[in-house]
């Protein structure tokens, strides 16, 4: 077994769920990792990631809007407001996201679903750039 290691950086330019399954592929390519687990963590506490339809943009579209539902902006009971309106509830949303995945590598390829894409979830409202961890267990 072997253990391989790097970082995607991706700057998000709003609130929202960001695809990056070619970002992950490719890098896994690069590796050349063929055979094993991929082990995905993002490094932030107001942004996440997940598993989720990537070909349908509606379903995209309405998980977004379950997220806001959930952890509205602005609420007069928020307290950690540093950084905007937005503070309080990326936070709230990241806890919902999750902020790791694991995949399995098969043949080269993540063995994802026939809808299935891995999605960066920005939950501030402006631009960031997010540091991506990819740590691979190639057999």
């Amino acid at each position: 077994m072997q253990w391989f290691k790097s970082q995607i950086r991706v700057r998000t330019p709003r609130r929202g769920l960001h695809d990056v399954t070619a970002l992950v592929s490719t890098e896994l390519e690069r590796l050349g990792v063929r055979e094993g687990m991929v082990f995905l963590y993002l490094q932030h506490t107001s942004a996440g990631l997940c598993i989720s339809e990537n070909y349908d943009p509606t379903a995209k579209r309405d998980l977004e809007a379950f997220l806001d539902r959930m952890a509205p902006d602005g609420e007069t009971w928020h307290e950690h407001t540093l950084e905007g309106k937005d503070d309080s509830a990326s936070h709230m949303r990241s806890l919902l996201t999750g902020v790791n995945l694991s995949i399995p590598v098969e043949n080269g390829r993540m063995l994802l679903g026939t809808w299935q894409g891995i999605y960066l979830c920005e939950h501030r409202a402006h631009p960031h750039e997010r540091t991506l961890l990819l740590r691979a267990l190639a057999v």
